[in-house]
């Protein structure tokens, strides 16, 4: 088995006369992550409707006749004025 120096690596004997295993520096990975949140929010609106009714008002003549009737009696006298 060969490490990565292209040793030749046998079990604890690592062929430089000692019995231990070296322990190379830890590789850190670090790794970011990014959660997107969708947040919904409402957003109220409200409209008011003003119904305005206007009425113009237009005056037409409407003309109407009457007619009366007046008797008058001329009266000259009575039969007694002849005698």
């Amino acid at each position: 088995m060969f490490n990565k120096w292209g040793m030749n690596f046998k079990g604890k004997n690592c062929g430089c006369g000692c019995n231990e295993v070296i322990t190379e520096p830890v590789i850190t990975n670090c790794i970011e992550k990014e959660f997107v949140h969708e947040v919904p929010h409402i957003c109220p609106i409200h409209t008011h409707v003003i119904n305005r009714h206007i009425y113009n008002h237009t005056y037409t003549p409407q003309y109407t006749c009457s007619e009366e009737d007046q008797i008058i009696n001329n009266d000259n006298g009575n039969c007694c004025n002849f005698r």
